[in-house]
């Protein structure tokens, strides 16, 4: 089990790992060992996840979601390939931690009084500055 926040674990059987060769530094080794992490995570028909949480990864994603609703995280920061997979569940994890976050309640508010007043008086001001600017009634034009 992974473990995210105090209510969502997500089941190690959920979370699919393709190891695959990694561009980058690592001299011959780059050539021959698949260092690098292509993890796999099925959002939309995970167990684990509440429905809240699961819409607002859908947003939080972004690209990293494919049409069929699978996360996928990349990982080939590291040279090992067990570094670069703990770095593939740890930015799983914050992501998911992320989600989980409800959104924070707007509270509607209202104008001050003195904003009110502020707003009027600049409206009064540039109606009257464009009324200077029309020609007179009964002008000669020109």
């Amino acid at each position: 089990m992974i473990h995210v926040t105090d209510t969502i674990s997500i089941d190690e059987g959920e979370v699919k790992e393709e190891f695959i060769r990694a561009s980058g530094p690592g001299g011959q080794n780059v050539n021959k060992v698949a260092t690098a992490v292509q993890l796999r995570f099925d959002v939309a028909n995970s167990a684990s996840l509440p429905d809240d949480v699961r819409e607002r990864l859908f947003s939080l994603a972004g690209r990293r979601i494919t049409e069929k609703g699978v996360l996928v995280i990349d990982a080939r920061r590291f040279r090992s390939q067990g570094a670069n997979r703990q770095d593939a569940i740890a930015r799983l994890v914050a992501l998911v931690r992320r989600a989980a976050q409800p959104p924070p309640v707007r509270r509607r508010t209202r104008p001050t009084i003195a904003s009110k007043t502020r707003r009027l008086e600049t409206k009064r001001r540039r109606a009257e500055t464009k009324r200077l600017r029309r020609p007179m009634p009964g002008g000669d034009g020109g």
